[in-house]
């Protein structure tokens, strides 16, 4: 799906697929898959291990299958250890990109501990260098692959905070995934973020918020995973984020990366056929087709 010159994506998530153990019920493949193509959807996200094949060629095929190209994946890493080299897992995740024709690896500085909701270690300066270090490696190797390694500020990962966010654009050349909800939740304004850091966006994450719920995971009052089960996120356009102002910021600046659509939910049970994610999602695609369309409109 494109409009003009924008690429726009989906992403499992969505669907509530997810790598955090419990994380509610996980649909099949098939079905997520058909109902991003039933929507329009030419591209998407690889979702957690396990979701698709990890044979590269399989996972190519079942993609194609469904008339859907990869963009790329979240793929959690620890970066902070000195007695932990991330780059070798990265060269086998790679492999899967070249035979999927993937190009954008979406990192998150792993903690170590299984899901988003533990107290986060409290990283010395000696330990930021090597997630500094870790990155720009990754980042070179990657581009080696012709692919774009971003990074990804995350609730309950060692890049969550906004001083979290300053420490790696200043000690760090790798360029950002700018999730709307995520960097909001960790305190950082996602809409001035946009604007003045655009040079630094390679790839997005839309999400619109709740701005209610998302207050009381700031406050420790819930849990991440509490709130999106509350519905903390919303559908692009329904929740209290200027999602608009955020695509023209990164548009006006030349931002040529994918918008992922990513509604983090939590699906409880098997939706009626026509029922359940995919209505967010196709509300989220019509609001962002809107702004898009807007935009290019004023270009003429």
């Amino acid at each position: 799906m494109s409009a003009k010159k924008a690429k726009i994506a989906a992403a499992p998530i969505s669907w509530g697929v997810c790598e955090v153990p419990g994380w509610g019920l996980q649909m099949e493949p098939s079905r997520v898959l058909k109902e991003m193509s039933d929507l329009g959807f030419g591209a998407t996200e690889f979702g957690p291990e396990g979701f698709l094949p990890m044979d590269p060629a399989l996972k190519a095929s079942i993609l194609k299958e469904h008339g859907m190209s990869a963009v790329g994946g979240f793929v959690p890493v620890i970066l902070h250890k000195g007695d932990h080299d991330p780059l070798p897992g990265i060269v086998e995740e790679l492999k899967g990109y070249e035979a999927a024709g993937a190009e954008v690896l979406v990192l998150a500085a792993g903690t170590g501990i299984d899901g988003y909701d533990a107290k986060r270690p409290v990283l010395t300066d000696a330990e930021w260098n090597i997630v500094f270090t870790n990155l720009d490696r990754i980042r070179d190797y990657a581009a080696t692959k012709s692919v774009k390694a971003v990074l990804h500020p995350h609730v309950g990962t060692m890049v969550e905070t906004e001083d979290d966010i300053m420490r790696v654009l200043h000690g760090s050349a790798i360029p950002f995934c700018l999730d709307t909800g995520h960097m909001l939740i960790g305190g950082t304004d996602p809409v001035a973020f946009a604007q003045k850091y655009s040079d630094r966006v390679a790839h997005s994450h839309l999400k619109d918020v709740d701005l209610s719920w998302a207050k009381k995971v700031q406050s420790g009052e819930l849990t991440y995973y509490q709130a999106v089960t509350k519905g903390m996120y919303r559908p692009l356009g329904q929740g209290d984020l200027d999602v608009r102002g955020i695509v023209r910021s990164l548009l006006s600046a030349g931002y040529d990366g994918w918008f992922t659509l990513e509604q983090d939910n939590v699906v409880a049970e098997a939706p009626a056929i026509g029922q359940g994610p995919m209505l967010d999602a196709k509300a989220s695609v019509a609001f962002l087709q809107g702004v898009l369309d807007e935009f290019y409109a004023e270009q003429r």
